[in-house]
């Protein structure tokens, strides 16, 4: 398998950027990401719960050992990279209530 279709994938501002996958159950989570819909730019998206949880099954999912953090230019564990995904903005949100 060539480096261009090797699985990856690349999270910016808490929320998918670039990603490329092979596996079919993954293909079926990133259409119901996009059913409930999203923004054309990852600074403007707000995740769902279910959005959340979505990119995390499919890091899980996915042939990869690491993540991709754009913001941050730093290659991350599978592991770090849910934390990143499920706190993301969560010291936003406090700060508001």
């Amino acid at each position: 398998m060539s480096e261009q279709e090797q699985e990856h994938l690349t999270l910016k501002w808490g929320t998918l950027k670039a990603w490329r996958f092979n596996n079919p159950e993954a293909h079926k989570l990133l259409a119901e990401y996009d059913e409930i819909g999203s923004s054309a730019s990852a600074m403007m998206q707000h995740d769902t719960p279910r959005q959340k949880e979505i990119i995390c099954e499919l890091i899980d999912l996915g042939n990869f050992s690491t993540v991709y953090l754009d913001w941050d230019d730093e290659e991350v564990s599978k592991e770090a990279a849910k934390k990143y995904v499920r706190e993301y903005g969560a010291s936003k949100r406090a700060q508001a209530s």
